[in-house]
């Protein structure tokens, strides 16, 4: 029996600026420090309080009544989860903690809101926005969606992303160098699709400006993970500095990026396939890509067109690319999975295919690969994370040292365990080897960390020059 291919060692690549990923930028952190657990505290003291002592009937009846409000709440609400096949992981206990505490403070200002004292009315109906909140902050750390108050601020309130300008006001910066790129919203036109998807976000290098008419640059789709929205590689990701920071050093020049919409709503996870959550792949070929080219002059050559994503965007990376080399020839795969699910794999089948077992094995990677034989000129880029008290994460973080994998210093703050073999945990020294077996080129690194947005974005930056050189970006050396 022929051996599977090993790992290779990772290609020296140079480094890009720190941009801080330790504080992780400006602001109140989120994902520690003083204010998550202030607001914890503050929420508990509110809600006994607002319980207080009563009447015995209070004591006896309702509030256990309301407890197990809470305690349903919590079920349904990770029954939910689980049915719909939203997360690719368990969520933390404390998540569902809250999520009851806060069902918990829901009953309790309905059901003593007659009775009790004004000063005690005000305090139980406090108490839900604040349960909410530290369910949404439990939430938050489990993903790392937003490092700072500011960054969530600035999102929920729709503040401007960073170098976002008008398309209208593209052509008046035309033959002009600016020091920044320009972030540009789009509404892409689904005609080809009929994926119903919400405003994405093209990032034009300062390059871009130069001249009557735009270069033919190369181009980058970023793709979110679940529960994602396009702005969440800007605001979560913090691409538009790392973007900015790299093509200063090389005059002005960077692919043109691509912020897409894969999933049309915050709680649709379509895999990036086409089925009853949507044709998000059709969308992403179909309708996307030939809009850049037409829109923003970039080159058509799939030797000059990339995949990033981050989780079950990084799924998407690859499965984009061995789906379509004619399209994409270069991809990255942050932390993703063995092959787009929605839970096990008749579960997968029912819920991304609508029942078609036929499907399952035209999106999977591996499937894809094997069937299409050698590749010419396609190559991906591979980060994983390992949580250092786990000693399966061990064990493979042994592995691949044994391989002469690179193990680089800890980033992240949240994170969650991989219980499904068919997702995450070693899946990408899986799909690494079924790559190289159809000369895909390959290259692999291991962060010690949690699978949180500060891993994505790390990686994204370490992988930047590498990405930028494969899709033919003007004056990077080859």
């Amino acid at each position: 029996m022929t051996p599977a291919p090993s790992v290779p060692t990772p290609v020296p690549m140079p480094r890009l600026p720190d941009p801080d990923f330790g504080r992780w930028g400006q602001g109140t952190s989120l994902l520690g420090g003083w204010l998550p657990v202030g607001v914890e505290i503050l929420a508990i003291v509110i809600l006994i309080v607002a319980i207080g002592w009563r009447t015995r009937p209070w004591r006896l009846v309702w509030v256990p009544v309301g407890a197990a409000i809470g305690v349903t709440a919590a079920l349904g609400a990770r029954t939910y989860m689980n049915s719909e096949g939203l997360a690719s992981d368990p969520a933390p206990f404390k998540l569902w903690v809250w999520t009851a505490v806060c069902g918990v403070s829901v009953a309790v200002a309905a059901l003593g809101f007659r009775g009790a004292r004004w000063w005690r009315r005000g305090l139980s109906v406090a108490a839900i926005p604040l349960t909410l909140v530290c369910a949404l902050t439990v939430l938050n750390q489990w993903v790392g969606y937003y490092p700072t108050l500011q960054k969530a601020w600035g999102d929920l309130t729709a503040g401007p992303l960073p170098d976002q300008t008008d398309a209208k006001d593209l052509p008046n910066l035309r033959n002009t160098h600016p020091k920044t790129g320009k972030l540009v919203a789009v509404d892409i036109p689904d005609d080809a699709s009929g994926f119903k998807h919400r405003r994405e976000y093209v990032y034009l290098p300062p390059a871009w400006f130069s001249g009557v008419v735009p270069p033919r640059l190369p181009a980058v789709l970023m793709i979110a993970g679940e529960f994602s929205n396009p702005t969440n590689w800007v605001r979560a990701g913090n691409a538009i500095p790392v973007l900015d920071n790299y093509a200063l050093g090389y005059g002005g020049a960077a692919p043109v990026f691509v912020f897409v919409d894969s999933s049309g709503r915050f709680n649709n996870d379509t895999e990036c396939v086409d089925g009853p959550r949507g044709n998000a792949a059709d969308h992403l070929t179909k309708d996307v890509r030939p809009y850049v080219i037409s829109q923003f002059g970039t080159s058509s050559d799939p030797s000059d067109w990339g995949v990033v994503g981050w989780s079950s965007g990084g799924t998407c990376a690859i499965d984009l690319t061995v789906m379509h080399p004619d399209l994409f020839t270069t991809f990255e795969d942050i932390g993703g999975d063995r092959g787009p699910n929605s839970g096990t794999k008749q579960q997968t089948i029912n819920r991304l295919y609508g029942g078609d077992a036929a499907s399952w094995d035209a999106y999977d990677p591996r499937t894809v690969m094997a069937r299409h034989g050698p590749y010419g000129g396609v190559a991906g880029y591979f980060d994983d994370s390992q949580e250092p008290s786990d000693d399966k994460s061990k064990n493979l973080l042994k592995y691949l040292s044994d391989r002469r994998q690179e193990r680089l210093a800890p980033v992240g703050f949240g994170g969650h365990g991989d219980e499904d073999q068919f997702r995450e945990k070693g899946a990408l020294p899986d799909l690494c080897a079924a790559a190289m077996a159809v000369n895909i080129g390959c290259t692999l690194r291991v962060y010690t960390g949690y699978h949180t947005w500060q891993f994505g974005a790390r990686a994204f930056a370490d992988a930047l020059p590498w990405i930028a050189q494969r899709v033919h970006t003007p004056t990077v050396p080859d």
